[in-house]
């Protein structure tokens, strides 16, 4: 698709990046059970609340070096990068669907996943106030994306679903450990109700070959025994934006390969 189809690619970004400001809230508040509309955004340091000219995605971080106003306390650098990030993702899912229902599933997607990553990532959970509500909103979703139908997301859901509490199940059988949380289960099924039960499988192994390029070195630095313990959420997170954005040219290029 042409890139001179957008009018407003910057537009675009500065509106996902308005959107990660209020994810940067729910990553903070939704493991702690905290609301996330009130009370209005403060320093965790000082308790200044923040203005709305100090909370001007990306911009108020650099005007104000990334500092608080007040107290002076540094501010985290994952803030804009959190901004930044769901900016670059509504922009790509954009580029890739067009000004359509779609794109709008997809952004609300997209979103969902980065904040499930960073929550995993800092505390190894993914919530269910998240994931769960995900399932059922994806279902909904697959009404409005014409090459997902009901039953290729009700499909997915349950291959999903089942695919990694199989896998968990038989892990655990010959280690005799926990090796997947319930989790990386309900994620795995919202994956199949936004994507449809064919982005299972290419999710899985895309998410396993970049858990063991992350993971092995990892545990070979730390001289670890095989037990570190390395949330998975991330790593599906990212498989499946790949699949969403590239899955089609990735499967293409998989037939053209063995053909």
């Amino acid at each position: 698709m042409p890139f001179e189809y957008y009018s407003f690619p910057l537009f675009t970004f500065f509106f996902g990046a308005v959107v990660g400001s209020f994810l940067n809230v729910c990553i903070y508040r939704v493991p702690a059970g905290l609301s996330i509309v009130a009370p209005p955004s403060s320093c965790p340091s000082c308790g200044d609340r923040i203005r709305w000219f100090q909370n001007i995605p990306i911009f108020s971080y650099l005007f104000l070096l990334g500092r608080c106003a007040r107290c002076k306390v540094r501010i985290s650098l994952r803030y804009p990068m959190v901004e930044a990030l769901n900016g670059a993702l509504f922009f790509l899912v954009l580029y890739q669907f067009g000004f359509s229902p779609v794109t709008l599933v997809y952004w609300v997607f997209v979103a969902v996943l980065v904040v499930i990553t960073f929550i995993d990532l800092d505390h190894q959970i993914i919530p269910d106030v998240i994931s769960l509500p995900g399932i059922a909103v994806g279902f909904v979703a697959s009404f409005f994306v014409p090459w997902i139908s009901w039953f290729d997301s009700l499909f997915g859901i349950l291959l999903g679903g089942g695919l990694l509490l199989s896998i968990a199940w038989g892990y655990q059988l010959i280690a005799k450990r926990e090796g997947m949380g319930g989790g990386d289960i309900k994620l795995l099924a919202m994956f199949g109700a936004f994507l449809g039960w064919k982005a299972i499988l290419p999710i899985v192994f895309l998410a396993s070959v970049f858990g063991s390029l992350i993971g092995v070195p990892l545990m070979l630095l730390q001289k670890k025994d095989g037990k570190l313990a390395l949330p998975f959420g991330p790593f599906l997170s990212l498989a499946a934006i790949i699949y969403l954005l590239y899955g089609t040219q990735l499967l293409e290029w998989y037939l053209d390969f063995y053909t």
